[in-house]
């Protein structure tokens, strides 16, 4: 953990652009829930900008430790490193960071501004915040978190009887981001597919997509060739 004192890395995210001044970048990609090296060096391959390790037991796509260690060793250097946590403590995020070292801290819980500003501070690493869309209302949300997260990412809500914030391969309404996508660097996940991604980014003018189920045979099972699929649809191979 970095003291009071040290002061804070210089957010990788600064200078992304949002709204139309991202149609002429390339869509970035995010594989989360990553746990093989198999589905590791798929997602590589195919150009992924992100790589996304969960650490949240109820989740099939949770990772240990010491597997988490081996897979951002690596990734390291040739993508963005990013943990997903559910409203972590502060040992659990001592023990991600002693682990994976990420780029990015992904808060996927119920998290506050004041708790996601503290640990961008407290671990100098750059954070990125999940808001869970239902309706526009849900989606302005994001708007508290313009000072305390770097990115924010967009993910449908998840059913009420579900066990995990994320990852249930539902989409939202894309157009309840308007009026608020333009306010906040963001990255677009829920329910994102080889099939559909094209048709979102157009939708939402997204610099970043996001996928998890969407590239599963089963839950937590990643398909390489899903992987494959959706980067050449995103990236518009």
């Amino acid at each position: 953990m970095r003291t009071n004192d040290s002061p804070p890395r210089q957010s990788p995210l600064c200078g992304l652009l949002v709204g139309r001044e991202t149609q002429a970048m390339a869509t970035k990609v995010k594989i989360c829930g990553l746990k093989t090296q198999a589905a590791l060096e798929a997602a590589l391959a195919g150009g992924a900008d992100y790589v996304g390790l969960v650490f949240f037991p109820p989740s099939p796509r949770n990772v240990a430790p010491a597997a988490a260690k081996a897979l951002a060793d690596t990734a390291r250097g040739r993508a963005k490193i990013v943990a997903l946590m559910v409203d972590p403590d502060d040992a659990l995020i001592d023990t991600v960071m002693a682990s994976a070292a990420p780029d990015l801290l992904q808060l996927h819980g119920e998290e506050t501004p004041e708790r996601a500003a503290d640990i961008r501070r407290r671990w100098g690493t750059p954070v990125m915040k999940a808001i869970k869309v239902e309706t526009a209302q849900d989606a302005r949300a994001a708007l508290g978190f313009r000072e305390a997260a770097d990115l924010i990412l967009f993910d449908a809500r998840a059913p009420i009887d579900s066990t995990r914030p994320g990852g249930n391969g539902a989409p939202f309404d894309w157009r309840t981001l308007l009026g608020v996508k333009d306010q906040v660097p963001f990255m677009l996940s829920g329910g994102l597919t080889p099939d559909n991604v094209a048709g979102a980014i157009r939708a939402t003018g997204a610099a970043i997509v996001d996928v998890s189920s969407g590239v599963e045979s089963g839950p937590g099972e990643k398909d390489p060739e899903l992987i494959r699929r959706f980067l050449h649809a995103a990236k518009g191979g």
